[in-house]
C-alpha cells in the first residue's frame, strides 16, 4: 500500500514540473526514500531530464519527446501502475536509491550528476 501512495505521490510530482509549478530540484527532494523500481526509475528519469536542459532548448522535437516521456511515467504512476519493464530497465544501472538530499549550489547538482552518470 505504501508503494502505491508512493508511486501516486511522485506522479503528481512529475506533473507539477511538466507543468512549471516546481523546479526538478524542489520535486526530486520530495521524492520518497523508496527501494520500488517504479519510483527509483521516474528518480532518475527527471535527473536525466534536468542534465539535458540545454539539448531541450536547442531541440523542440527532443524536447517534446522528453516531455512525453515523462507525462507518460507520471500517469502511469498517478493512476498507481508499475512502469512498463524496458523504461525501467533502461534505468536500472543508475539504480542507487533515491531521495537524497541536494548539497546546495552547483556542488550538489555536480555530485548528483556525476552518481546519475555512474563516474
Amino acid at each position: 500500500m505504501e508503494d502505491l501512495n508512493n508511486r501516486k505521490f511522485v506522479g503528481r510530482l512529475i506533473f507539477s514540473v511538466l507543468t512549471s509549478r516546481r523546479s526538478v530540484r524542489e520535486a526530486i527532494a520530495l521524492f520518497p526514500d523508496s527501494m520500488d523500481k517504479n519510483i527509483e526509475c521516474a528518480y532518475h528519469a527527471l535527473v536525466h531530464y534536468e542534465a539535458d536542459e540545454d539539448m531541450r532548448y536547442q531541440d523542440i522535437e527532443y524536447r517534446e519527446e522528453q516531455d512525453d516521456y515523462l507525462e507518460f511515467i507520471a500517469q502511469n504512476l498517478v493512476e498507481g501502475k508499475e512502469l512498463p519493464r524496458n523504461i525501467i530497465a533502461d534505468y536500472e544501472d543508475y539504480y542507487k536509491g533515491v531521495a537524497k538530499p541536494w548539497v546546495a549550489g552547483i556542488k550538489g547538482f555536480l555530485k548528483e550528476f556525476a552518481r546519475f552518470i555512474n563516474t
